[in-house]
């Protein structure tokens, strides 16, 4: 579909622009255009011209201070198409106005140039391109274009003219840069270079493999471990890690141990990991597997301040993670838990739902819930056995009995456990508490940014989600707040990260995440 049925399905993902383009994309230029002027294939290192689409200014509205030295292009197109969500109550408004600001900004500095383009800091310049359609019909390859796509009423088309009038203008190459599939795959069918915007996409590596890092050692160099707690290994075996980092040292098959990447660069045993977790009456929650060791290692260390965990459906994410902000509350660690979970955008408001800001946020929340009720509720208080199956031919009793109240109602009340709406959180301070953040992958890289802003002295924030599982039309596997920030704060002392692999909820469900 196109963007004009659909304006919102443009903003997608996110991602960086200075990538080199598709090789080779089909020219649908008539024969006589072999008499134009022939474009000669730009050097690796030379300028670029980089056409921007309007989703790409939605989603980043800083993308056009990223450029380096290379030229922007901004269609007038684009500007009229940022004027129809610039009154949008939500972060893509937000993000509209911003971009307005930003371009006056630049633009209303003394003796600049909107259409002839003013100096960017990075040593290149920008400016707005106004498409002449009767001027742009000399060239052949603008005439092949309108052959193809009659209707130029359509923002999509408009862009497209406009970027192959500007590469008949300026040195090539000249690049579109979009994150709507639909715009690449039709500029690609004419011709046009094309690139996602790349600046806040991970690389597929850091997303490919949930494995905790296996660290050869020697049996006796385990041996000491195991006696003294630390291990100081050389850098060239310890490539890649990071402090904080989690691994396992193995010395053979059988004989292994848990440990974290100190600041110090020597690995340490993990000293915060118990038995087990019991909040108050419930149940015990034990770990199951390294990997959930390593989690709750750095759940309950008071020296981590940000978690970021992946992990399939089952491996335990939210289930370990409320649990360790349970008892961490209960022994006065923190002054309560604060969960919450995105409604796809966070942008977006709560309204359509009935009730208090509690009932409305209880269907997105009920996997926390269900959590809650798993670990406070006393053993003894479950029902043994089927119930009695009701007589229809009995009268009813004159007095209902009132359903038990859940055990975690009385900590709500009290405001010990709150329910985050994420859409109401801009300009919020949150200062020691625990929160957790389920499903974070569905958030924006902008989104998990502020976010992670709101968080004061002695808070500590848990981000948990399963990067291959998006709702969200607008990010994807590498593009996703949980990654993204996962991405940038990694090293940082105050942050840690965990992968999860094993499924802990049941055989099936195991198997249904692995087959399925």
């Amino acid at each position: 579909m196109d963007r004009d049925d659909h304006p919102a399905s443009v903003i997608s993902p996110a991602i960086s622009a200075s990538r080199a383009s598709d090789p080779g994309p089909v020219s649908v230029n008539s024969p006589s255009s072999s008499s134009s002027r022939r474009r000669r294939p730009a050097s690796p290192t030379a300028t670029k011209t980089f056409v921007l689409d309007t989703n790409v200014l939605l989603h980043d509205p800083a993308c056009i201070h990223r450029f380096a030295e290379h030229h922007i292009c901004i269609p007038v197109d684009v500007l009229s198409e940022l004027d129809r969500f610039k009154n949008e109550m939500t972060e893509r408004g937000s993000n509209a106005r911003e971009v307005h600001r930003a371009l006056m900004k630049i633009f209303t500095n003394k003796g600049a140039s909107v259409t002839s383009g003013v100096p960017t800091d990075g040593g290149g310049s920008i400016r707005v391109a106004v498409y002449d359609p009767e001027e742009a019909r000399k060239h052949a390859s603008v005439q092949s274009f309108q052959r193809i796509f009659h209707d130029l009423d359509k923002a999509d088309h408009r862009i497209l003219a406009c970027t192959l009038w500007l590469s008949e203008q300026v040195s090539p190459p000249v690049i579109l840069v979009s994150k709507d599939l639909n715009m690449q795959l039709k500029a690609r069918a004419v011709g046009i270079e094309c690139e996602d915007y790349l600046h806040d996409k991970v690389e597929p590596r850091e997303v490919a493999n949930f494995d905790i890092a296996r660290v050869e050692i020697s049996q006796h160099e385990l041996q000491r471990f195991a006696s003294s707690g630390r291990l100081a290994l050389p850098e060239t075996r310890t490539a890649g890690m990071v402090v904080n980092d989690y691994a396992l040292l193995c010395a053979g098959d059988k004989a292994t141990m848990p440990a974290k990447l100190s600041t110090n660069g020597e690995f340490v045993r993990l000293l915060h990991t118990p038995e087990s977790i019991k909040v108050g009456q419930g149940r015990a929650i034990k770990p199951m597997n390294l990997g959930q060791a390593c989690f709750l290692d750095a759940l309950l260390d008071p020296d981590i301040s940000l978690v970021t965990c992946y992990g399939q459906a089952g491996t335990g994410k939210t289930l370990l993670a409320v649990a360790a902000a349970l008892q961490q509350v209960f022994n006065r660690t923190y002054h309560g838990l604060t969960v919450s979970r995105p409604i796809v955008a966070m942008g977006q408001t709560v309204g359509f739902l009935p009730g208090s800001l509690q009932e409305k946020m209880r269907p997105w929340l009920q996997p926390v819930y269900d959590a809650l009720d798993l670990l406070m509720r006393p053993m003894e208080g479950v029902q043994q056995g089927p119930s009695r199956k009701k007589n229809r031919f009995m009268p009813e009793p004159q007095q209902q009995i009132a359903a038990p109240a859940a055990p975690y109602d009385p900590l709500i009340q009290q405001g010990v456990i709150e329910v985050e709406a994420l859409c109401y959180i801009r300009g919020r301070s949150i200062p020691d508490r625990f929160f957790v953040l389920d499903e974070a992958q569905q958030l924006t890289p902008l989104e998990a940014k502020t976010i992670v802003t709101r968080m004061s002295r002695g808070s500590k924030l848990v981000l948990v989600g399963d990067p291959a599982q998006i709702d969200n039309p607008y990010v994807d596997s590498r593009s996703n707040g949980l990654v993204y920030t996962r991405q940038r704060m990694r090293g940082q002392t105050f942050a840690a990260h965990v992968p999860l692999v094993k499924g802990e909820r049941s055989a099936l469900a195991e198997a249904a995440a692995r087959l399925l």
